[in-house]
């Protein structure tokens, strides 16, 4: 049974069939632990840069490559340290070092943004206080100020003045005006502080300015002699003072100077004697006020002289002129009877 079986055509064939299919299988399918190809292991790493904006200059290890973009660019490098800078907009450069390892993926994302403006304070700000170099007594000072603020709150202007009876007429702001009667021959300072309420010490600015007042000119009124009498009696020089006398009365600011000199020979005292003697008769028989009565020893003369002064209000009093020098004086005898008493 067995031969007929092995010898059996339909049985043989179905054994061989079933043998080629078998190896077939085997030769499309071998075993993996067996006849597989091992896997290679990388032997580089990957950077992968991407910006916003993109656009960005790129350097790699000192390299340029290219521009960034907004999607990811790889860039295959070797394992170890690598530098990576990226120019930014404002010309800022970006630096990293990157460790790269074989197989390994380093991302790099850039995100950039304009950084807000500086808000610029508007302190310090500039101020300049400006005046007149000088003006006349009793004219109007004028100091006013020029500011360069760039802020939105409104300045304040605090004015001081010196000398203290310093007067302000008016202020308005950045300006005032000064009255300068009285302040001849003095400078007039103003000091203003300037600032925005803030409190903040750059706000607050405090310039200063000064104006020279000239004092008013001195107007010269000469004084005026009204009369001289020389060897006079007294009748004769109180007929003068009378005159004297009228004029003072018309005019109540102006004042008299009365000049007695000696003469060459007169005696001992003569000039005081005559001008006590003038002022004596304008108080006690005119009514003339002493105070408006100047008395001077005028020195010597050739004889005995008496000179009459009107003095308006304001004029250069008058100066003696005497003639004869103390030492060329020869003094009369004064006789007993005549003692004490002028010519």
């Amino acid at each position: 049974m067995s031969t007929a079986t092995f010898h059996n055509p339909r049985t043989y064939g179905k054994i061989s069939l079933a043998a080629l299919l078998t190896l077939t299988f085997w030769m499309a399918n071998p075993a993996s632990t067996v006849y597989a190809k091992k896997r290679k292991l990388a032997k580089y790493g990957s950077i992968k840069i991407l910006s916003t904006p993109g656009g960005l200059p790129i350097e790699i290890d000192a390299k340029p490559e290219g521009l960034t973009t907004t999607n990811y660019r790889a860039f295959d490098r070797d394992p170890g340290l690598h530098t990576v800078i990226i120019t930014l907009p404002g010309g800022e450069r970006w630096t990293r070092e990157i460790d790269l390892q074989a197989g390994r993926i380093k991302c790099v994302t850039i995100n950039f943004r304009s950084s807000p403006p500086v808000v610029k304070s508007p302190c310090p700000y500039p101020v300049s206080l400006s005046a007149d170099a000088e003006v006349s007594e009793g004219e109007v000072i004028t100091f006013s100020t020029d500011t360069a603020y760039s802020g939105n709150a409104p300045l304040n202007y605090t004015w001081t003045l010196s000398p203290s009876d310093a007067k302000i007429l008016t202020s308005v702001g950045n300006r005032i005006t000064v009255d300068s009667t009285g302040l001849g021959g003095q400078r007039v300072m103003a000091t203003v502080v300037v600032d925005d309420g803030s409190g903040e010490a750059a706000c607050r600015q405090t310039p200063q300015a000064s104006t020279f007042v000239r004092p008013p000119e001195r107007v010269e009124h000469p004084s005026k002699q009204f009369d001289v009498c020389c060897s006079c009696s007294f009748d004769d020089q109180k007929a003068r003072l009378d005159n004297l006398a009228v004029e003072l009365q018309h005019d109540p600011t102006a004042t008299a100077y009365v000049i007695a000199y000696g003469g060459r020979t007169s005696r001992i005292g003569q000039a005081n004697l005559l001008g006590d003697r003038a002022r004596d008769y304008l108080v006690a028989q005119r009514g003339i006020d002493q105070a408006r009565i100047t008395v001077m020893n005028g020195g010597f003369r050739e004889e005995d002289c008496v000179e009459l002064w009107i003095i308006p209000s304001g004029a250069t009093p008058p100066q003696p002129s005497p003639t004869v020098q103390a030492g060329d004086v020869r003094p009369a005898a004064m006789s007993p009877g005549r003692r004490g008493r002028p010519r």
